[in-house]
């Protein structure tokens, strides 16, 4: 008997949550909206930034600038480990750091990994169908002098309702050439959380 006298009311229930009524609102893509307490694109942008501001103040810089007649350094950034609690994409992180480097105009930037490869495919597609005049010779790349990789690292405190997310960005850049490590840079973030 309650079986019959409950249905109409949970029938009544799922009408009401499917009346409700989703918003979507368009925001600037500046603005700092930190929903969970995660990771997120501010935090991406930012470390980003502040790495690449500490990469450019090194005196590495200062160092190839003297010992290669004043050519600016070539840079390839490599793999940036996501060993956090969380899904980070890596990429949107490199992508942050790339475009502070080529912004800054103090260091030249070139491709890795998959890109090269797509480079170099699009290289050989072009000897076998561009003409000679406009086909792209192999042997013209330009050489890293350094590569930055690094990690992403996290740790997570909680008690009770309440929750810190800790997050490390560490970023190491080496010669090429000698394998020696040549800076090192750190950001890290601390989240606060409350239920």
């Amino acid at each position: 008997m309650k079986v019959k006298t409950l249905f109409p009311l949970f029938a009544l229930i799922l009408l009401l949550a499917s009346c409700m009524t989703h918003k979507v609102e368009r925001v600037s893509v500046d603005e700092t909206i930190d929903l969970s307490g995660r990771w997120n694109d501010t935090d991406s942008k930012m470390v980003a930034e502040a790495m690449v501001s500490q990469i450019l103040s090194g005196a590495w810089i200062d160092n190839h600038l003297k010992t290669s007649n004043g050519t600016k350094p070539v840079v390839v950034v490599g793999l940036i480990y996501n060993k956090s609690h969380e899904h980070i994409s890596s990429d949107t992180f490199i992508k942050d750091i790339e475009k502070a480097f080529i912004n800054s105009g103090r260091v030249r930037l070139v491709q890795a990994g998959d890109k090269r490869e797509e480079l170099r495919k699009e290289r050989a597609a072009q000897l076998e169908f561009a003409s000679m005049e406009t086909a792209k010779k192999w042997g013209k790349e330009l050489g890293a002098d350094f590569m930055l990789n690094g990690d992403l690292n996290s740790i997570v405190d909680t008690y009770k309702k309440e929750r810190v997310n800790f997050y490390q960005a560490n970023l190491e850049l080496s010669n090429l050439e000698t394998n020696e490590i040549i800076w090192i840079g750190d950001k890290k973030i601390k989240k606060y959380i409350t239920k």
